[in-house]
């Protein structure tokens, strides 16, 4: 368990410093497994099937072009085996209107060989993330 936990910490780290242009996506693609498909609701900017590191970059790229602020404020997790359950407390700031929301999300991740394989976020509120996010370039 704290293995799993270590790599996610890891990945998290990778993901904010590539967000926040403090490096290329080459930290981040080492916790991915090449199969890797992240499922985001559909009525996001950023929403759809994004599949393996190349669909990751690209979905992280819209990411950086939605949000200005991304930031976790609380986060709690729960491994069994290879599936983790992680409910994180957001605040982020919308690019296209510059308001700030919080909002909860739960993902559901998968993990294969110490990878990300499969993650699926959910959001309490999907409408009040969209009208922040108005605007935002896919």
């Amino acid at each position: 368990m704290s293995e799993t936990l270590a790599i996610l910490d890891r990945f998290y780290a990778a993901e904010l410093a590539y967000l926040s242009g403090e490096t290329g996506f080459e930290p981040v693609a080492e916790f991915l497994d090449p199969e890797i498909v992240l499922h985001q609701a559909e009525g996001l900017p950023y929403g759809g099937q994004w599949r393996g590191p190349d669909g990751l970059a690209r979905f992280l790229a819209v990411m950086a072009r939605t949000w200005a602020s991304f930031e976790i404020l609380a986060q709690e997790t729960l491994v069994d085996g290879d599936r983790v359950s992680v409910l994180s407390q957001v605040r982020a700031r919308g690019r296209a209107t510059g308001t700030e929301l919080e909002f909860p999300i739960l993902q559901l991740i998968r993990l294969r060989h110490g990878r990300l394989a499969e993650v699926r976020p959910f959001y309490w509120d999907t409408a009040a993330v969209a009208a922040v996010c108005a605007g935002a370039d896919r």
